[in-house]
Protein backbone atom coordinates (compact mmCIF):
# COMPACT_ATOMS: atom_id res chain seq x y z
CA UNK A 1 0.00 0.00 0.00
CA UNK A 2 1.12 4.03 -1.12
CA UNK A 3 2.35 5.36 2.05
CA UNK A 4 1.68 9.22 0.75
CA UNK A 5 3.89 11.93 1.54
CA UNK A 6 3.06 14.58 4.28
CA UNK A 7 2.17 17.33 2.67
CA UNK A 8 -0.33 15.21 0.85
CA UNK A 9 -1.83 13.75 3.64
CA UNK A 10 -2.18 17.06 4.43
CA UNK A 11 -3.60 18.44 1.54
CA UNK A 12 -6.23 15.53 1.63
CA UNK A 13 -7.05 16.46 5.19
CA UNK A 14 -7.31 20.07 4.57
CA UNK A 15 -9.87 19.15 1.51
CA UNK A 16 -12.35 16.80 3.37
CA UNK A 17 -15.07 19.09 1.90
CA UNK A 18 -13.86 18.53 -1.31
CA UNK A 19 -11.47 15.08 -1.74
CA UNK A 20 -10.90 15.58 -5.26
CA UNK A 21 -9.46 19.05 -5.07
CA UNK A 22 -6.68 18.41 -2.47
CA UNK A 23 -3.93 19.57 -5.19
CA UNK A 24 -5.39 23.00 -4.62
CA UNK A 25 -4.58 22.51 -1.03
CA UNK A 26 -0.69 21.73 -1.24
CA UNK A 27 -0.10 25.36 -0.67
CA UNK A 28 -2.37 25.82 2.16
CA UNK A 29 -0.08 22.33 3.69
CA UNK A 30 3.31 23.46 2.70
CA UNK A 31 2.42 26.96 4.55
CA UNK A 32 1.63 24.67 7.80
CA UNK A 33 4.73 22.42 7.23
CA UNK A 34 6.65 25.68 7.53
CA UNK A 35 5.35 27.17 10.17
CA UNK A 36 6.12 24.07 12.17
CA UNK A 37 9.47 23.80 10.86
CA UNK A 38 11.22 25.64 14.16
CA UNK A 39 10.25 23.37 17.00
CA UNK A 40 9.12 24.56 20.57
CA UNK A 41 10.57 24.52 23.95
CA UNK A 42 8.54 21.06 24.83
CA UNK A 43 10.25 19.70 21.26
CA UNK A 44 13.71 20.90 21.69
CA UNK A 45 13.34 19.06 25.33
CA UNK A 46 12.97 15.66 24.08
CA UNK A 47 14.33 15.40 20.45
CA UNK A 48 17.07 16.77 18.23
CA UNK A 49 15.94 20.21 17.03
CA UNK A 50 17.98 19.98 13.63
CA UNK A 51 16.52 16.68 12.66
CA UNK A 52 13.33 18.25 12.77
CA UNK A 53 14.23 20.82 10.72
CA UNK A 54 15.74 18.41 7.99
CA UNK A 55 12.29 16.46 8.14
CA UNK A 56 10.38 19.32 7.81
CA UNK A 57 12.52 20.74 4.82
CA UNK A 58 12.05 16.95 3.19
CA UNK A 59 8.90 17.47 3.59
CA UNK A 60 8.66 20.70 2.40
CA UNK A 61 10.64 19.83 -1.05
CA UNK A 62 7.74 16.76 -1.82
CA UNK A 63 5.50 19.91 -2.60
CA UNK A 64 7.27 19.15 -5.55
CA UNK A 65 6.50 15.57 -6.55
CA UNK A 66 2.51 15.60 -5.30
CA UNK A 67 0.04 16.45 -7.89
CA UNK A 68 -0.76 19.87 -8.58
CA UNK A 69 -4.06 21.76 -10.05
CA UNK A 70 -3.52 22.42 -13.65
CA UNK A 71 -1.95 25.64 -14.22
CA UNK A 72 -3.42 29.01 -15.42
CA UNK A 73 -1.31 32.31 -16.99
CA UNK A 74 -2.36 33.69 -13.81
CA UNK A 75 -1.09 30.71 -11.34
CA UNK A 76 1.73 31.91 -9.11
CA UNK A 77 4.87 29.71 -8.21
CA UNK A 78 3.59 29.51 -4.68
CA UNK A 79 5.37 31.55 -1.95
CA UNK A 80 7.95 31.62 0.70
CA UNK A 81 8.02 29.84 3.68
CA UNK A 82 6.36 32.04 5.26
CA UNK A 83 3.83 32.57 2.68
CA UNK A 84 5.03 35.92 2.46
CA UNK A 85 6.07 36.57 -0.70
CA UNK A 86 4.60 35.45 -3.95
CA UNK A 87 7.01 33.31 -6.66
CA UNK A 88 6.16 33.37 -9.93
CA UNK A 89 6.82 30.02 -12.04
CA UNK A 90 9.67 31.31 -13.45
CA UNK A 91 11.33 32.44 -9.80
CA UNK A 92 11.10 29.18 -9.21
CA UNK A 93 14.72 27.58 -10.55
CA UNK A 94 14.78 23.89 -11.27
CA UNK A 95 15.98 22.80 -8.33
CA UNK A 96 12.93 21.60 -6.62
CA UNK A 97 14.26 23.07 -2.83
CA UNK A 98 15.84 26.05 -4.05
CA UNK A 99 12.75 28.00 -2.62
CA UNK A 100 13.11 26.30 1.41
CA UNK A 101 16.34 27.73 3.33
CA UNK A 102 18.39 24.70 3.81
CA UNK A 103 21.28 24.23 5.09
CA UNK A 104 23.49 22.22 3.18
CA UNK A 105 25.66 20.73 6.25
CA UNK A 106 22.72 19.25 7.41
CA UNK A 107 21.29 17.56 4.01
CA UNK A 108 24.51 15.85 3.25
Amino acid sequence: MKNPALIEKLARHLATDAPDDWPARVQDAASILALMKEPDEAMRAVGDAAIWEAMIDAALRERWTVAQPNATDSDSGGSDEEGEIRLTCEAVGHDRADWVHIHHEREN
